[in-house]
């Protein structure tokens, strides 16, 4: 079977090894590079890998304008995007007779969009998993070949299940492949009824509102772990929080309580006790080393 693969960043980096277990990658499709600081070049790890492999790297601004011809010459049998980061227009989704399948992070219907991981951490679920079903032209919409679910950990962090999930997505497409060549795929449409979108996550996202509650709070911390970081502002400057947990003790919404060398900071329901942050411009420090070297104790965060 020859495949293309459509993918970018580290998560899409299991599905491709097992594309190429799977069948002949004959190329593979990744964002352009980009200039980073100081005029550096960044290539997306996706093109790392194909280059180690010696894959053909295709590489195009707008892939559905540009790459039709070059696409079509490949006389692939399938496509298969994993994090790719453009929507394909019709006519390249039906370039492979076997058509073009796509790896999310996700049970859908439900998180359909860029950012399913994070969303489904801060929203509270206790489950998500992987979905492999048709790409189509609509974002996340097509009709499912394979699902798995996994329970999301009390205390997983966004960029633990991101983990978990690219390897679990890379096992499921292995599956999905295998049912594809036996000519067995068996698709199922989505429940339109049942589906949610998720936005992409921005840097204010991680900004933490002490009007929320404790438990709510704790999830944001660890949906926005590594990235944007929840924080605060303490004396005007940012103070990232890396690692919290929620706790039933009362206090007023954004004032620190300093209690048996702990930092809880009031919340709308409960309060949520401080455990690792980051000062602007410093690193990473347990919270009892951070208040040896300051004073919390009734301080207002966010202002």
């Amino acid at each position: 079977m020859r495949i293309v693969f459509f993918g970018t960043p580290d998560f899409a980096l299991p599905a491709l090894n097992a594309a190429c277990e799977s069948g002949e990658v004959v190329a593979v499709v990744t964002q352009p590079d980009r200039e980073r600081d100081r005029r550096k070049v960044s290539f997306s790890p996706v093109k790392q890998a194909a280059a180690e492999r010696g894959i053909k790297v295709l590489q195009y601004e707008k892939v559905s304008k540009e790459g039709v011809e070059e696409l079509s010459a490949l006389g692939a049998d399938l496509f298969v995007t994993c994090a790719f980061g453009q929507i394909l227009s019709r006519r390249i989704l039906d370039l492979p007779p076997l058509g073009t399948i796509n790896v999310h992070a996700s049970l859908l219907p439900k998180y359909r969009g860029s950012a399913p991981i994070q969303w489904a951490i801060a929203n509270g679920e206790r489950q998500t998993g992987v979905t492999i079903m048709r790409t189509v032209l609509k974002v996340d919409a097509g009709d499912i070949l394979m699902q798995q679910a996994t329970e999301i950990g009390e205390e997983e962090t966004a960029g633990e299940l991101f983990e978990r999930l690219a390897v679990m997505g890379g096992e499921l497409l292995k599956k999905a492949i295998a049912v594809i060549k036996s000519g067995k795929a068996v698709y199922t449409p989505q429940n339109e009824e049942e589906a949610t979108q998720c936005p992409m996550i921005s840097k204010s996202d991680g900004k933490l509102d002490f009007s929320l509650s404790a438990k709510g709070l704790e999830r944001r911390v660890r949906a926005f772990t590594p990235w944007p970081s929840a924080f605060t502002t303490c004396g005007g400057k940012v103070l990232k929080i890396l690692k919290a947990r929620d706790s039933d003790l009362v206090g007023e919404c954004g004032v620190v309580s300093v209690v048996g060398g702990k930092a809880y900071v009031g919340c709308s329901q409960g309060s949520l006790e401080l455990c690792a942050v980051q000062p602007e411009g410093g690193k990473k420090m347990e919270i009892k080393a951070f208040l040896a070297g300051h004073k919390l104790d009734g301080v207002k965060l966010g202002e």
